[in-house]
């Protein structure tokens, strides 16, 4: 357990074991969380990463797409509507 003092304006200096266990370098963001009646302190980062894995998950089947060659023609492909789209 880790114990930190809160400042007049509300700062918190988070201590460097925590800041270790979640990756945290100098000008990252966290995120607090409610969870469980407790609040969290995470990896704004990382919690956003996981959010786009999950939005994801499942598209990669949807769309067929079984290995690298697939994914860069997919993005050949849209690349070609869209700039089709732009044409007068």
């Amino acid at each position: 357990m880790e114990l930190a003092k809160v400042m007049s304006k509300g700062q918190v200096t988070i201590p460097i074991n925590i800041r270790k266990r979640l990756n945290l370098k100098e000008g990252d963001k966290v995120i607090f969380l409610e969870k469980d009646g407790s609040i969290v302190i995470a990896n704004s980062a990382m919690v956003a990463l996981s959010q786009v894995q999950e939005d994801f998950a499942g598209e990669a089947d949807r769309l067929e797409l079984k290995n690298e060659p697939d994914v860069v023609d997919l993005v050949k492909d849209v690349r070609r509507e869209l700039k089709d789209e732009r044409k007068p």
